[in-house]
């Protein structure tokens, strides 16, 4: 599981950056206020570990916005890899996780 208190900020892939932002208008603010938010669920991403360690999170953002967030983390950063709304799947598991 990821210790967040190893963590010191965020690295970025302008692909990545560019990608969120035109498939799903997510920007890179809100993928990081997600981080400072709570609730905030994190869990492995096994499926897509095989190289290296990812993880998956789902989160709000300051201004309520329910986000899914795949990322990793290199050198002590958060570098996100994928964004998006949450989906009616995941808001469930949201929900559950903080009740």
């Amino acid at each position: 599981m990821l210790d967040t208190r190893q963590i010191h900020g965020f690295d970025w892939d302008e692909g990545n950056r560019y990608k969120n932002w035109v498939k799903h208008r997510v920007s890179s603010g809100e993928c990081e206020e997600v981080f400072f938010n709570l609730p905030l669920v994190i869990a492995d991403d096994a499926k897509h570990s095989e190289v290296k360690q990812r993880y998956l999170a789902l989160g709000q953002t300051n201004r309520d916005r329910l986000l899914f967030l795949s990322f990793t983390v290199r050198d002590s950063k958060i570098r996100i890899i994928s964004a998006r709304d949450v989906s009616r799947k995941e808001r469930v598991v949201y929900d559950q996780a903080n009740t």
